[in-house]
């Protein structure tokens, strides 16, 4: 396969409104460097990004704590070194602190942390959106201060498209929302329970679609989860494993990387770092290292030819670039550094 030598990465990070938050970085493939290209302001705390397939439009949560909690539109125009705020939607939520594009395109969600619930926004071909549609949620978890009411953290869907997953880490759930005739997921129709305590937070697939790796904020575990596509509940534990050896119960992002071969897990409060495992044929884990960081890393990516991953390291300012051993999983800190405010999200985008 082949890779391009230079790709684009978005940084958003949380910030005052007057500050730019989203910003997009030139990043050299080859010599794992990155260079500054275009920035925005005018969105307060944009914590978390998505971009479309064709990288013209990318959507950005306002991470408030109240009812002005938005999701902003921005047109990505790399000819004109340019990235324009165009228009937002609320959330109808507190703490939008996800945001993810419906396979074709067709629909966009976010996960409302503070408030408890999904928001769909259907999507025209200019991408603009529509006003959102919420789905609110109830109950609670064992744990009387962090899971007193539900905090939707994360959206996925199945690599078949037939199902939208919603983590809740209040009421340690994933709901599932199945695709209508529309191609959208308006509404859901079951939930998927995990242990108590868990707080399932973000989640990954492998690329064969079989099995979903889920990583537990609270518990600091993953749970390996068997995907069943012509099955009523599709969902099914095959293994749990303990990834965040420090038990500071702040893991955070996860990730497979390209080749499948090595699963990746953040970690944040105590021991800050970044969880190794390799998978084996039947989707199983087996640690096989943990590579300290920066302070409070949150999401984290990888290159897509698996030679290089960034961590989002929030309270110390700066994208750490780390090379990866593709034979072992093992990380090398590359001394390399993006300095920038208070990063949490990073995503590449094809030139």
């Amino acid at each position: 396969m082949n890779f391009l030598s230079t790709l684009f990465l978005l940084i958003g990070s949380y910030c005052p409104e007057t500050d730019p938050g989203v910003k997009v970085y030139d990043f050299d493939t080859a010599a794992g460097t990155a260079t500054p290209f275009c920035e925005v302001s005018g969105i307060e705390n944009p914590s978390f990004l998505c971009i479309s397939d064709d990288g013209s439009h990318v959507y950005a949560v306002s991470e408030r704590e109240g009812s002005t909690s938005m999701l902003h539109h921005l047109v990505f125009q790399p000819s004109k070194a340019s990235l324009q705020l165009l228009g937002a939607r609320l959330t109808k939520g507190g703490a939008p602190c996800y945001v993810a594009l419906a396979p074709d395109g067709r629909s966009v969600y976010t996960a409302n942390y503070l408030g408890g619930s999904v928001t769909m926004f259907r999507r025209d071909a200019n991408g603009t959106l529509s006003i959102g549609q919420s789905t609110p949620f109830t109950g609670h978890g064992v744990d009387a201060e962090r899971q007193s009411g539900p905090h939707l953290h994360a959206i996925n869907f199945t690599p078949d498209g037939k199902w939208m997953l919603a983590n809740d880490l209040g009421t340690d759930r994933i709901h599932l929302f199945p695709k209508a005739d529309d191609g959208t997921y308006p509404s859901c129709t079951q939930d998927f329970a995990l242990q108590g305590g868990m707080g399932p937070r973000h989640l990954c697939f492998d690329a064969m679609g079989r099995y979903a790796y889920l990583l537990g904020e609270m518990s600091g575990e993953i749970a390996v989860l068997k995907y069943h596509p012509e099955a009523e509940h599709p969902l099914s534990v095959v293994q749990t494993v303990k990834a965040d050896i420090h038990d500071g119960k702040g893991s955070a992002d996860i990730h497979l990387s390209p080749d499948g071969h090595f699963l990746y897990a953040s970690h944040r409060l105590k021991g800050d770092g970044i969880s190794i495992f390799a998978v084996d044929a039947a989707g199983c884990l087996t640690p096989v290292g943990y590579q300290p960081t920066g302070s409070h890393p949150r999401n984290f990516t990888l290159s897509p030819d698996g030679r290089y991953l960034l961590v989002a390291c929030r309270d110390a300012d700066e994208v750490e670039i780390y090379e990866r051993n593709p034979a072992t999983g093992g990380l090398k800190d590359t001394g390399r550094r993006i300095s920038t405010p208070k990063p949490v999200c990073l995503v590449f985008c094809e030139r």
